[in-house]
């Protein structure tokens, strides 16, 4: 079959080249000219794992093509939405990157074809959009929702062996062309659902919030855990044996970010109130993350006082969770931001999100060569006052521990992730703070 993709970032960029993996002819279609040259040239503008190689792979092969233009749409029988719907000031989703290539893609459609909104959009969306394109053109087509349900650093494994795939559509035959496109993906028998494309529009909205939930509750559980003595990664372990709860999501941190849950969250809270309803636990969600984001930092000013002027931190992560590049919403951010408020200095490490990070607090006046970067986990630490995980890479769960007390300048850590055994750090001569777990 042969597809067209508007949109080159992780939703675009991932499905386009899982399409063209399974066989379908592809065309990725951007604005960017820089970031078309660099697909071009098999490089991705973005990091996650497994997808240079499909990249390269597929465009050797002649099924994945890179373009600026919408010629392509001429003679594809699907075309993919997959632009960003960043959050607006008053937190609702900002559709204008939708509605600009709607717009473009009406102009160049062959009859029959299917429109497919595969960002996420508002409750409504599907709505608009049939009607602005029906407007720019007089052939006929479909209108279909087929919102992503990919993780972060998973993705290509996430689309490639989805747990379910959701259509909302209004015609059989779009329905059917879309089981076609699909069918290579659920062939162990996971699940394609068909429903109305309001329908599917609700369902990605309340499964990143429900998610965002999780996070929230796990987080506020290991706060009281903090003041009770009990242990967070014992009641993890005792509530998630439940079949009802699971495990998914239920691991404290520094509060989520990227570039779905925060705004989904604001988003549909926007669209409650839109119709006067005012949503409580998606508001109580938000709340907590916001709160959660300072919570490291409130141990560190309950270790040191609120005066941290000369003392160093060093990060051990930047990106909101580990195997991207993604710094959108990280805590990093804010917690870079209080610590350097408060007199401190900052060494970073990230295996693959310096460079975004950088420019991601360089907005920030009063961060100004206040934040170095290092290429070595261990070099971050030299002159440090103490090690603060943000992000849980894996090369940072089996540290050689006697190398971090040697580089500090005193053994503290602030683990933001639980990434250590208690027993173990303060065996090893720590002053050992993490989130909800009883510490001696």
């Amino acid at each position: 079959m042969k597809v067209s993709v508007i949109g080159t970032g992780y939703v675009g960029l991932v499905s386009g080249t899982c399409f063209a993996e399974i066989g379908h002819d592809v065309t990725c279609i951007d604005i960017d000219p820089k970031k078309i040259e660099m697909l071009k040239a098999h490089k991705s503008p973005i990091y996650e794992p497994g997808l240079t190689e499909l990249l390269e792979r597929n465009i050797k092969a002649g099924r994945l093509h890179f373009s600026t233009g919408y010629e392509s749409v001429a003679s594809a029988q699907s075309i993919f939405l997959a632009v960003g719907t960043p959050s607006a000031d008053d937190g609702r989703a900002d559709l204008k990157y939708l509605r600009a290539a709607a717009e473009a893609v009406a102009k160049n459609l062959t009859d029959g074809a299917i429109v497919v909104i595969k960002s996420t959009v508002p409750v409504g969306t599907s709505v608009e959009i049939r009607k602005l394109i029906a407007e720019k053109t007089t052939k006929k087509f479909h209108l279909v929702n087929n919102p992503e349900f990919l993780k972060e650093g998973s993705a290509v494994e996430d689309f490639m062996r989805p747990d379910r795939v959701i259509i909302g559509h209004q015609d059989a035959g779009a329905m059917k062309v879309m089981e076609e496109l699909y069918a290579p993906l659920v062939r162990q028998g996971n699940p394609i659902y068909g429903m109305s494309n309001l329908s599917a529009e609700m369902s990605k909205y309340a499964a990143n919030c429900f998610l965002a939930t999780k996070i929230s509750f796990i987080n506020e559980i290991a706060r009281l855990c903090d003041l009770t003595n009990a242990d967070i990664e014992e009641v993890r372990k005792g509530i998630s044996s439940d079949k009802r709860i699971g495990g998914h999501f239920l691991y404290p941190g520094p509060g989520y970010g990227g570039s779905c849950f925060p705004k989904d969250v604001k988003a549909l809270v926007a669209t409650a109130e839109d119709y006067g309803m005012d949503l409580k636990i998606i508001n109580a969600t938000e709340e907590v993350n916001d709160e959660q984001k300072s919570y490291v930092f409130s141990k560190v000013k309950k270790h040191y006082g609120d005066n941290l002027t000369g003392k160093v931190f060093t990060f051990w992560g930047v990106a909101f969770k580990a195997n991207t590049d993604d710094v959108r919403e990280t805590a990093a951010i804010a917690m870079a931001r209080k610590l350097i408020g408060a007199g401190a200095t900052i060494n970073i490490f990230d295996p693959v999100a310096t460079e975004n990070y950088l420019h991601e607090m360089s907005q920030y006046k009063e961060c100004e060569g206040k934040i170095k970067a290092f290429d070595n986990k261990y070099d971050a630490l030299k002159g440090s006052d103490a090690l603060i995980t943000v992000t849980e890479w894996r090369e940072f769960t089996t540290p050689d521990f006697g190398e971090i007390k040697e580089k500090l300048n005193k053994p503290v850590i602030f683990d933001g992730r639980n990434l250590y055994d208690t027993k173990k750090v303060q065996a090893e001569g720590f002053t050992y703070y993490a989130i909800g777990k009883f510490i001696k």
